[in-house]
Parts: structure tokens; sequence; C-alpha cells
């Protein structure tokens, strides 16, 4: 009987080979590329006694997924609620939990809370994922270069600030928002562009049922200026028939950001935004 350790006219040769970058850490697909090898059978009579490195090792993912099996039936959790908690199917958790005995049957009040809890253990584990995604992308982002901020601001008023048109002349710089967080951003660009504070004037626009002073203050303290130095604050009409939904404490209107004297400016600005529009289609 022929020996199949010789089945490879190389074996004594590469024998040594194989154990050599193995016992140096190698994969089994990594030491398959370098000795050219395309038989599997033979990489395993090479290989043979010699344990694999441990950063191969993949771990056991179900053996996390079974043990909160176990432990979510034990609290008396249905298959179908387990399902739903973990994600695997309901023939994987009848294998992982069938030697737990069964839960007792509940109430319906029971049954309601049992799955209220899970609902809001679900939401919570959403929740941090999402705030978890949001951090990780506030940090992808890093440092603000200058050019970063100049493109940003002109997007940013290309797409929230006033524009000419052949119908209206509006060659101004006039920029609303209710977010604070794009007021400060677009303040930042102002700034950037040298644009003197004096030459900055805010108003601010709300709805004549909202706290107009408490508005006026909020908006004063985030730019920095006096509430005295405001224009006269634009009231909107509400309409009893619209369910408006920025309401409450949280409601501070809009602020209306003008530049005095800054037809040049904007002209530039128009410019600017087409010179981005010309980049992106022709990127270098």
């Amino acid at each position: 009987m022929p020996n199949p350790h010789r089945e490879h006219p190389d074996y004594d040769s590469l024998r040594p080979q194989a154990l050599a970058l193995r016992r140096a850490g190698l994969s089994r697909r990594q030491i398959r590329d370098r000795l050219h090898l395309h038989n599997n059978d033979i990489l395993n009579r090479l290989l043979e006694g010699l344990p694999a490195p441990d950063w191969t090792r993949r771990p056991n993912a179900k053996d996390d997924l079974r043990s909160r099996a176990r432990e979510l039936r034990k609290q008396g959790l249905t298959y179908d609620r387990i399902q739903v908690e973990l994600g695997c199917s309901k023939s994987s958790i009848s294998l992982w939990v069938r030697d737990l005995p069964k839960p007792p049957a509940r109430t319906r009040e029971e049954a309601s809370a049992i799955a209220r809890r899970g609902w809001e253990a679900t939401l919570e584990r959403r929740e941090r994922e999402r705030r978890r995604t949001k951090a990780e992308a506030t940090q992808e982002l890093g440092t603000l270069s200058n050019r970063d901020l100049f493109v940003a601001g002109v997007a940013l008023y290309w797409a929230e600030g006033t524009k000419d048109k052949p119908h209206a002349r509006r060659e101004g710089v006039t920029f609303v928002n209710s977010d604070p967080d794009v007021i400060r951003l677009y303040l930042a660009w102002l700034r950037l562009l040298g644009v003197e504070p004096e030459r900055v004037a805010y108003r601010v626009m709300i709805h004549g049922t909202a706290d107009i002073a408490g508005a006026e203050r909020y908006w004063a303290d985030l730019v920095g200026a006096d509430v005295a130095t405001f224009q006269k604050t634009t009231i909107k009409r509400h309409n009893p028939k619209t369910a408006r939904k920025n309401v409450g404490e949280g409601y501070h209107g809009c602020l209306v950001v003008r530049v005095r004297q800054s037809a040049e400016l904007y002209r530039r600005i128009e410019g600017w935004w087409y010179g981005i529009v010309l980049g992106a289609e022709q990127p270098g």
C-alpha cells in the first residue's frame, strides 16, 4: 500500500518548511500560498501534530448567544421573545434551552409587562448604539482647517441663506435658522471671512404664542450680543388649524443674521458656490 505522505513528490522538503512557517505564526492560507500548494489534504498532512497559532482561532460567537438565550429562558421568556432579543432562529433557541423547564403560563398583564420591559431594553440598546455611532463619527472628522470651515460655510449659506433672483434682486448676505449649532458655525465662518462684528445685525422671528422676550434673551446670549442691539422682532401669526411641533420651552424661533453693506460679499459667495459645484463635477 502506498504511503499517503508520499503522494506529493516534495513532501520531505515541504514538511520542514510548513512546520517552520506554522511556528512563525502563519495561517493555513498563508502557508499554502507560500508553498504553492493546491491540495488541503496534503497541507493537513504537512502540518500534522502542530497546533494552530492563537490568533487564527476564531471565537465561537454562538457561545455567547447560547448563554444569553438560556438566561432569558430562565427569566420566563418565550422562544418568540428570545428570538426578538437575540436575532437568532427559534430552532437554535430550542436546541440551546430544551433541557430547561417550560415557563408557566402568564396572565395578560404579566405578558404585557414582560413585553414592555423587553421593548424598553431594545430601545435603550438602540439608543446606546445611536450615541456610539455619532461619537465615533465625531472623532472621524478630526480638527477642522480654515479651508474646511470656508467650504462648509459656503455650502451652508447656499442652503439656508437668501439668494439673488432675476425677478428679485437680493444681493445681500442674510441667513436664517433655528438651530443654535448652525448659527454658531455660520458666525465662525463670517469671522473667518473677516466680517467685522459691527456689520452684523440680528433679528428674531417667532410665533406670537411663544415666549418672545425669553427667545430674544436666548439668542442674544448665544451670539454674545446685547438684546437692546437686536432689530425689532418679527412676529409670525399662528394658524390654529396647524398642529405645530416646535412648541414648549425648547422653542426659540429663528434668528435672522444680516450682514450690512454686503452686496460684494454676496457676489463672492455665489461665485465660491459655483466653484464648489465645478470642483465636484471635475474632481482632481
